[in-house]
């Protein structure tokens, strides 16, 4: 377990290193941009609901869930296909979707491949815990998803961040995933230094909760 904290740990160092020291200059400097304060309560909902459900289904349909085709097609389509399907059945008379619309598209991308990840990462039921019944298997998979569900946060956080990217541009809306990209096209290594060492912590307290929870 140590080793696996140094080993990450030293990643994350580098990345901080590398954020810091930013190559290139600008012909024209541009101050940095200010933080999109406006950004983190609709990042909040979406990133909470899509915590909350994706467990829950994978909870319910436990790690046969991962072996449904509608599920598998659901997850098959990009996030710009998302977000141009939004934008050609949002009425025109209730003005652009803004950060409602994005989160209602956040939840279409990333949903299906989350319950599908959560699902195939469930240890498998037959025979056991099938033959002991419904209530030990419920029980199973709570205890199995509850041990997977800091690191799957921890690990699909960064994904979801830049993966916003896409239905910020393409909706119109200013957010976290443009913050980064701002940061980095305006060389602000201070601000990026300051995202990989937020992550950075995000990763090591995962690993912390996992270690005090273990026997």
């Amino acid at each position: 377990m140590r080793r696996a904290l140094l080993q990450g740990a030293a990643v994350w160092a580098l990345a901080f290193g590398l954020a810091w020291t930013l190559p290139g200059a600008l012909w024209r400097p541009v101050p940095p941009p200010p933080f999109p304060t406006h950004a983190l309560l609709p990042a909040g909902l979406a990133l909470g609901t899509l915590a909350l459900t994706a467990p829950l289904l994978a909870w319910l349909g436990g790690p046969t869930l991962a072996e449904r085709r509608p599920l598998a097609l659901l997850e098959a389509p990009p996030d710009l296909l998302w977000a141009g399907l939004l934008l050609a059945l949002w009425p025109a008379a209730w003005g652009p979707p803004g950060q409602g619309g994005w989160v209602a598209a956040f939840l279409l991308a990333a949903l299906p491949g989350e319950v599908r990840w959560l699902a195939s990462a469930l240890p498998g039921e037959w025979p056991f815990p099938a033959a002991w019944g419904a209530r030990v298997v419920r029980r199973a998979r709570r205890l199995a998803l509850a041990r997977l569900a800091r690191r799957w946060l921890a690990a699909r956080l960064p994904v979801w961040l830049t993966a916003s990217l896409v239905l910020e541009r393409l909706l119109g809306v200013p957010g976290l995933g443009m913050d980064w990209m701002d940061r980095v096209a305006g060389r602000d290594r201070t601000g990026l230094a300051a995202w990989v060492a937020a992550l950075a912590l995000l990763w090591l307290l995962s690993h912390t909760m996992d270690a005090e929870a273990a026997p």
